[in-house]
């Protein structure tokens, strides 16, 4: 007797095609047409930037700084700024994106230098990652900074902003990180960027909890 299964064919997912529904001058409006890993062809509708060089698939950069002073504790460097999409304040690691031509350690310390004053040095450097994959294309790369504090260029920082910027400069002490954010919280109206409470979340296992897993407030 002849024992025969039914075979699956697997679907590799991917897009078919990309069609610009409206543009402007930092972002765009895809439909992108795709098959999913049933055979399905499938609509969603895509966010991306316009500013994006050539030849990378890259958008900007993060910055992790951390400044560190003779008989003080090692503060994070964080900026402050209202951001017309939230509608309020949010809280977030210095960033930007990235010019043609630039790295991004090149980027991130020119970014660093104009929205904070502070001149660092590159210590790290992450892949490529996503920011909102269900939304948009939009990536970046985490660049990690150390900042000499007791050089004279960080005593009394500058900042370099350009017009229509207005970035107010937050240090929080690595080692009381979540908790400085969470009093922060309580005191403002302030929206906290996802990558910012995760990094703090991290902290408080490293520093407290190493062996434990974390648990979150109820």
């Amino acid at each position: 007797m002849n024992h025969t299964e039914d075979s699956k064919e697997t679907i590799a997912p991917h897009v078919v095609k990309e069609e610009l529904l409206a543009s402007g001058r930092w972002v765009k409006l895809e439909k992108t047409t795709y098959v999913d890993p049933a055979g399905n062809t499938r609509i969603w509708e895509t966010v991306k930037r316009t500013t994006r060089q050539n030849n990378t698939n890259v958008d900007g950069v993060g910055i992790i700084a951390l400044l560190k002073r003779t008989l003080h504790k090692d503060c994070v460097v964080m900026v402050k700024q209202f951001r017309p999409p939230m509608g309020c304040f949010t809280l977030e690691f210095p960033a930007g994106l990235i010019d043609e031509g630039e790295s991004a350690e090149t980027a991130a310390l020119r970014e660093l230098k104009e929205e904070t004053g502070y001149k660092g040095e590159v210590v790290g450097v992450t892949p490529v990652t996503c920011l909102d994959p269900g939304l948009s294309n939009c990536t970046t790369q985490i660049v990690m900074v150390n900042i000499n504090g007791d050089e004279m260029e960080n005593i009394n920082p500058t900042q370099q902003l350009g017009d229509g910027e207005f970035v107010e400069v937050i240090l929080l002490p690595l080692d009381e990180f979540q908790l400085k954010i969470d009093e922060l919280l309580k005191k403002e109206e302030i929206m906290v960027d996802a990558k910012v409470y995760i990094f703090a979340m991290g902290m408080v296992q490293a520093f407290f909890k190493p062996r434990e897993l974390p648990v979150l407030k109820q």
